[in-house]
């Protein structure tokens, strides 16, 4: 579609409103029915009679006197049909008996309490948490490194091959490069 074919379209649409709008200043108001103020009370039912299918209009009549059209319409609301929860009030529970929380949940927020300390964490905190145990007196429990002199404690044992014990792969390359320089 060009730019012309839009242009016109969109001045035939605006007229066309525009003559329409025009048309519907001109016409009169819908009559609306008006209830007179002289006219008669209609005859009402009694209250208590009242049901859900029952014609209520006449209780809107501008002489029936306020008390008694608040007792009609209190009677028509009090029907079932018209309490019905529509789900979307959040402040219906009775929040007065508090439910205990399941464990299963209790569990899932002790996690996210772990999740929200690790958040927390500075970043010197987090290398601590991460950092290598020290290397010296690592072989001894915590309680026993505090009590034994440094020159008491025993290096760790050299790893000595067995005798009987097979080459790995790695092994024969070593040896044959040592071969080789010498």
């Amino acid at each position: 579609m060009s730019d012309d074919e839009k242009k016109s379209g969109d001045s035939e649409f605006l007229s066309r409103w525009s003559r329409r709008k025009q048309e519907a200043r001109e016409q009169p108001p819908a009559a609306q029915p008006v209830v007179a103020a002289d006219a008669p009370v209609p005859v009402l039912p009694p209250v208590n009679e009242l049901t859900l299918e029952s014609d209520f209009s006449g209780f809107m009549h501008p002489k029936v006197d306020d008390n008694l059209r608040r007792a009609a319409l209190k009677k028509l609301f009090s029907d079932p049909h018209f309490n019905i929860m529509d789900g979307l009030d959040t402040y219906i529970d009775d929040y007065s008996q508090p439910n205990p929380i399941p464990p299963a949940m209790l569990a899932g927020l002790r996690q996210a309490q772990n999740i929200l300390a690790w958040a927390k964490e500075t970043k010197e905190e987090t290398a601590a948490r991460f950092a290598p145990p020290p290397l010296e007196n690592s072989a001894l429990p915590p309680t026993e490194q505090s009590t034994l002199p440094a020159d008491e404690i025993a290096p760790p044992p050299e790893v000595v091959p067995a005798a009987n014990a097979q080459p790995t792969a790695a092994e024969p390359a070593a040896d044959a490069a040592a071969e080789r320089k010498s």
